[in-house]
């Protein structure tokens, strides 16, 4: 089980790291320290629920469709190898800056809304949770595990994203950080693919 917890942990974990609208506004929210707490939750848990429908789904099909299990695993390897080379682009163009400062403070009822449609309304969180993390789950005996691990992923992500934001601002007020982000997730990204290959 362990094994497999790690790979789910991994994997969610370098899929969830690339900066985009749901992680700039929790690390906005957090370098304000507005609704920290709520929002970290409200993350974690629709993240909690994709992954669930994504491994229970992609495990079913793959016992019913056996050619199934293969499609999904060069496909996934397609996937991860053009989103670590898009992560490689990225860090080449320079690296972006996180813009914080400036507006009013938000209210709750504002916020969770605004984090609800970042994490409902945005393709990228259904392909990552659902498709990718459900057909790669597929791939380990544990797939249980693999679930546990990208749960737990996704739960450290967020509230480390959210409650250690004050402590990154400096950090990544400069472009180098974010390229080093961005080949980081790059690597790993093309070594799940290399693996899923090969394995």
């Amino acid at each position: 089980m362990f094994p497999s917890m790690i790979a789910g942990f991994a994997l969610s974990f370098s899929l969830i790291l690339a900066i985009g609208a749901q992680n700039a506004f929790v690390l906005r929210q957090g370098l304000r320290r507005e609704h920290v707490f709520a929002l970290c939750l409200t993350c974690a848990v629709s993240d909690a629920i994709l992954i669930g429908v994504g491994v229970a789904g992609f495990g079913t099909l793959a016992q019913a469709a056996p050619w199934f299990e293969s499609v999904m695993r060069y496909g996934g390897a397609a996937f991860l190898t053009w989103y670590g080379l898009r992560n490689f682009w990225s860090a080449w163009q320079g690296g972006a800056v996180m813009e914080v400062e400036g507006g009013q403070r938000s209210s709750l009822r504002a916020a969770m809304l605004t984090v609800l449609a970042f994490t409902w309304l945005n393709p990228h969180v259904y392909l990552d949770t659902v498709v990718l993390i459900g057909s790669i789950s597929a791939q380990y005996p544990d797939r249980l595990g693999f679930a546990i691990g990208a749960i737990t992923s996704s739960f450290v992500f967020f509230f480390l994203l959210g409650y250690g934001a004050r402590i990154l601002s400096p950090i990544f007020a400069r472009p180098r950080a974010w390229q080093l982000l961005d080949v980081g997730i790059g690597i790993v990204m093309l070594a799940i693919a290399l693996k899923l290959v090969i394995m």
